[in-house]
């Protein structure tokens, strides 16, 4: 290939890969050397050993046979054990090749080497059982290099070959119950015979050791055993829960034992229990456990009890509870992001934990977009309406949220217009300057004022003479309703003929009243005045017509403010 060539090469590689950070330079430049070499037309896929040379599948399978070779025959280690070593440890045969001259035949360089150089037995060893270099590094004995200087190590891995148990998962086993590997002779089958007694099938043991290695420590685990015995009393088969059991998982049946409990004491009966956990088994063995006393915290915190907690578990939709977790904590971010305040979340997940649970949102960004909308009209959105949430799940196609002025003179026009306080539409417009407020909140405030016990007519009247009570909540307009009969003991009907009393806040009308009385109780000649008159008075006009007229009076009012303005 010319020079020329390289360096279109050069550029197309570094364009497509390098550019792209997906390749490293070293790799270009050893696609040059595969580019001159009549190895790059062949067909089978070339592999790169520890000191950079290349190896191709024909020549690897050379150094497994030679390495197959060594440990059973020079070795004597058993055919299936020596086989399984040779065909499992990548890692420990890179090292192997890397240490002998691969351009001549492979198999007799290594069987040369290793005649000179006895090898870590336990490094292959450990390697075949599905650990990593990282992981039997530390477990390596300090003083055997041989495998037949372990005997027991050899025996206990043989009976749980025997036992079924593939030997690739072995190494989880041993990592994390090694004390299993150091028993006598018999011991092993002993205890999982005692397992087995428990009603348990082999296949079912073969799933339980490798998920809790453990188990085999000791006497027959008391908190499985305990756990066994809840289940098949909740009517529970067993043999279900196999399929919901993943050896790459490690499982602590106490914890789980501490949850059964403590679903038995928070409020579940005998049959709750049994049909949540016959319909939902995957929540209980699919390494749930801590996830779900995560969610139970989570609940709790935001202010669910035990009760709805144990409601929302019995209504759990049919998904993997990962997924459930994960989306719960997602809309807690969500509506975090969204500046939502704190009692409102917590009012939210109170309510709609299932619903929550149950939706993938969008990204708060990807929503403001498609709803076009601020972060204030997207969380008053959420509260009117929580079930919202389930239109903005990834996946579906969001609709812009309505024009909220022209939503509302809307409604306020078809208010005015029913209540006949505007005839014709031609008024509308002015009208709609003097009626300020939400337009989906004047029926509410207008119909509050009708359940006081004004006819639908009076308040009709009200409304034209004092437009500006409907601006205030329906809250409000109760409790000036209310102070008015029941406080100043006016009826319901004066409110017709001073409409603009619910204008006014209850303590002015308090403390006018007081000083007014208390300016009676004094001796002092005052008018006889209206309510009306009272509470219209500018404030400067009252006190120089009336505080001022007494010489405590000033004092008076001032501690009457204070008293009734504190409250």
């Amino acid at each position: 290939m010319t020079h020329f060539g390289k360096f279109k090469i050069f550029n197309w590689v570094s364009s497509n890969f390098v550019g792209s950070n997906k390749t490293p330079v070293s790799s270009v430049m050893s696609l040059f050397n595969i580019a001159e070499s009549p190895m790059f037309y062949r067909t089978k896929r070339i592999v790169q050993a520890e000191n950079g040379q290349s190896i191709n599948p024909v020549s690897r399978t050379a150094a497994q046979t030679a390495l197959l070779e060594y440990l059973y025959v020079t070795r004597n280690i058993q055919f299936t054990d020596a086989d399984n070593m040779s065909k499992n440890s990548p890692h420990f045969l890179e090292k192997l090749l890397a240490k002998v001259d691969i351009d001549a035949d492979i198999g007799h360089s290594i069987t040369r080497f290793l005649c000179f150089h006895p090898i870590n037995e336990f490094e292959p060893f450990f390697e075949s059982l599905g650990l990593k270099p990282r992981d039997y590094n530390p477990l390596l004995p300090r003083d055997l290099m041989f495998l037949c200087d372990d005997d027991l190590l050899l025996e206990n891995y043989h009976v749980l070959c025997n036992y079924g148990i593939a030997r690739s998962k072995i190494g989880k086993i041993y990592k994390e119950a090694g004390e299993v590997f150091g028993y006598d002779y018999g011991v092993l089958v002993l205890k999982l015979k005692a397992y087995e007694e428990l009603g348990l099938v082999q296949s079912f043991m073969m799933k339980l050791v490798v998920c809790s290695p453990y188990l085999l420590i000791g006497e027959v685990n008391a908190d499985f055993v305990k756990v066994l015995e809840i289940l098949r009393k909740e009517g529970v088969d067993i043999s279900r829960i196999e399929d919901h059991l993943s050896e790459k998982s490690s499982y602590d049946w106490s914890k789980l034992l501490a949850l059964l409990n403590l679903l038995r004491h928070a409020g579940y009966n005998e049959e709750q229990l049994g049909g949540l956990i016959s319909r939902h088994l995957g929540i209980f063995f699919e390494d749930s456990v801590d996830r779900i006393y995560l969610l139970i915290g989570f609940l709790l915190k935001f202010g669910s009890t035990m009760n709805q907690i144990c409601s929302m578990f019995l209504q759990f939709p049919q998904m993997e509870f990962e997924e459930f977790f994960s989306n719960l904590r997602h809309c807690f971010l969500f509506l975090n992001e969204i500046q939502m305040e704190a009692h409102e979340i917590r009012n939210i997940f109170r309510s709609h934990p299932l619903m929550l649970g149950s939706c993938r949102l969008k990204k708060p960004n990807t929503l403001r977009l498609a709803l076009h909308a601020a972060e204030k009209r997207m969380c008053e959105v959420i509260q009117e309406s929580p079930q919202v949430l389930k239109k903005w799940v990834m996946g579906s196609k969001v609709k812009r949220l309505p024009n909220l002025r022209l939503k509302s003179r809307k409604l306020k026009t078809k208010f005015l217009l029913d209540l006949g306080i505007v005839d014709n539409s031609n008024k509308i417009g002015k009208a709609l300057k003097v009626f300020r407020g939400s337009g989906e909140k004047f029926q509410e405030r207008f119909d509050c004022i009708v359940e006081a016990g004004v006819s639908r007519e009076d308040a009709c009247e009200m409304i034209k003479a004092s437009p500006q009570i409907l601006g205030q909540s329906k809250d409000v307009l109760e409790m000036k309703i209310d102070f008015l009969v029941n406080k100043v003991g006016y009826p319901v009907s004066y409110l017709v003929t001073f409409p603009s009393y619910l204008n006014f806040t209850t303590q002015r009308v308090e403390l006018r009243l007081a000083m007014y009385n208390w300016l009676k109780d004094q001796g002092k000649s005052v008018p006889l005045l209206s309510l009306r008159s009272l509470i219209s008075l500018s404030d400067k006009k009252f006190i120089n017509e009336y505080v001022n007229s007494h010489p405590r009076g000033p004092e008076i009012w001032q501690n009457l403010k204070k008293e009734i303005y504190a409250e």
